[in-house]
């Protein structure tokens, strides 16, 4: 790393074949740990779920946002459909939590760059326990928000180190298994908050919601207690200048018994100690700016503000808003949620357990664009036709927009959901690993602030061309995928910095002292872009 700081080098070791560079398999030890890590994508998800179902729910507009409860209930004041909702005041109560969570994980980056990955995990189950419980207790908009900020807090510092644990934690060969756990989680818990949603909303005495808000405090318990008791990964031990016994053994623990893990930990090493130079040199959010990194730096941006362009989060939040705006009813809304949440997760399993390690990332992120394209053009140009600016739609449309819903989100599910977070956890080199996910967390906060902010407002001033909107987005991210997403299937996180080497772009802007090994044994084809 002495030399040009300019042009940092690369800290990969020397190319080898992936399919065989490491040892190791998916052990109960790793499946153990990953499970309790992993189900910090259950806090996120469970925000996603609850927030989008009370701001369906008649007693919660009714007791904060009576603005928009008059409009939803009084037809005949003339309120188009497509603006019922339309209130800056409750797109700030879904908003908020984002604008936290994008502060927070920058924060977060240097908590776990110093004390690990584990740290960040409990102080995130700590703050989104405490803002669980003040939004099941809030009496009014105020307590309500705060309650928001707090939650946004601690999904800040978990979405920011639980990707990187399991990417550390899980070999090679099944990282996309195991770090396609964390999407999963998110998809589980939308689904588990919409069920929730659909049950409380039953209870006549209109306290329902209360139960709702405060039901988060379960997974924020989970894992509080559980990542208490994680290991940390033996990447985090040696970067922070741990034992390296201690390490060792770790590895030797994950990979298995009679594993060989010589060549993992002498990399692991390797790539530590051109870290430590690198970060002794530029601190690690200026080296995400130096030329080298430029590939990196790209993802990080491009990756999670696309994944907003797909228009996720507009069904997210406002599922069963959207749902109530076409004219179904509170039960039969949160329902068609519930079905939109149960085909999304598992699409995403699908596509995390069996597809990724299988098929490589870029088929999926490919496949699913076009598939979402197809969706929201037909939708709509359903709603379009069918759906009056005052009134409701037939029942017979109602369930195709209801159909064509789940046929986006079982396109994201197999595609851009887990893949996104999957391809940015595993492709930062030890050096910048810690602040590149910090920035790729906060531009999906930030892209998820700005879309849950404007929404309700783009909603009712480009009505159904909303979709045709989000169309084109994903078209234009599709291309992208194409010709700039590199395949890292297979390829361990110590060799990663070889996919840049091979792709016919990126190759311009990044060097490594070891360029002429890689040259001379290329990336197996399924690697190659």
């Amino acid at each position: 790393m002495a030399g040009d700081l300019s042009s940092p080098k690369y800290s990969s070791p020397p190319a080898k074949s992936p399919a065989v560079l490491y040892g190791g398999g998916i052990t109960p030890f790793v499946i153990l740990s990953s499970v309790v890590a992993a189900s910090g994508g259950i806090l996120f998800g469970f925000d996603l779920g609850i927030s989008g179902g009370v701001t369906a729910t008649g007693s919660f507009l009714n007791k904060f946002f009576p603005d928009v409860y008059f409009k939803m209930k009084r037809d005949h004041i003339h309120v188009r459909n497509y603006c019922k909702f339309n209130s800056q005041a409750l797109t700030a109560f879904t908003s908020s939590l984002y604008i936290a969570g994008l502060f927070s994980s920058l924060f977060a980056s240097r908590i776990t760059e110093k004390y690990g990955r584990r740290p960040s995990m409990v102080i995130g189950g700590a703050l989104f326990l405490a803002g669980s419980a003040m939004g099941g207790a809030a009496m009014n908009v105020y307590m309500l928000i705060l309650a928001r900020i707090l939650l946004g807090f601690g999904v800040g510092f978990t979405n920011q180190s639980i990707p990187l644990y399991l990417s550390e934690m899980a070999p090679p060969r099944h990282r996309g298994a195991i770090s396609g756990g964390f999407d999963s989680c998110i998809s589980f818990g939308i689904l588990i908050a919409n069920l929730i949603n659909y049950a409380t909303q039953k209870i006549k005495a209109g306290w329902g919601w209360r139960v709702s808000l405060s039901s988060a405090a379960i997974p924020a318990t989970f894992l509080l207690v559980g990542s208490i008791f994680l290991p940390e990964t033996p990447s985090s031990i040696i970067q922070r200048g741990g034992d390296l016994h201690h390490a060792r053994i770790l590895l030797q623990k994950i990979r298995g018994s009679s594993v060989d893990v010589s060549e993992e930990f002498e990399d692991l090493i390797t790539a530590t100690t051109e870290a430590s130079k690198a970060v002794s040199a530029k601190h690690p959010f200026f080296l995400l700016f130096q030329r080298n990194y430029r590939p990196h730096i790209v993802m990080a941006i491009a990756l999670p503000l696309f994944l907003q362009v797909t228009g996720i989060n507009a069904v997210n939040f406002y599922a069963p808003v959207m749902f109530r705006t076409i004219g179904q009813k509170e039960s039969a809304a949160l329902m068609s949620a519930v079905i939109t949440r149960v085909i999304n997760l598992l699409c995403t399993l699908t596509a995390t357990l069996v597809l990724a390690d299988r098929v490589g990332r870029r088929v999926l992120f490919i496949t699913g664009g076009v598939a979402m394209v197809g969706a929201h053009v037909t939708l709509g140009a359903v709603l379009m036709s069918e759906m009056p600016d005052h009134g409701t739609m037939s029942k017979e449309n109602a369930y195709v927009v209801v159909a064509l819903v789940c046929v986006f989100v079982a396109a994201f599910g197999w595609s851009w959901g887990p893949m996104a977070w999957l391809v940015t956890s595993e492709i930062f080199p030890l050096e910048i690993r810690s602040a590149g996910q910090s920035i790729q967390v906060s531009v999906n906060f930030l892209m998820a602030f700005a879309v849950a902010q404007s929404l309700l407002a783009v909603l009712c001033g480009l009505k159904a061309g909303l979709f045709l909107l989000f169309a084109g987005g994903v078209m234009v991210m599709t291309v992208f995928a194409y010709w700039f997403v590199p395949e890292t299937k297979g390829v361990p996180m110590e060799q990663m910095g070889r996919v840049w080497i091979d792709h016919w772009y990126w190759k311009k802007f990044v060097t490594t002292n070891k360029v002429e090994d890689m040259i001379k044994e290329p990336i197996n084809s399924h690697s190659s872009s």
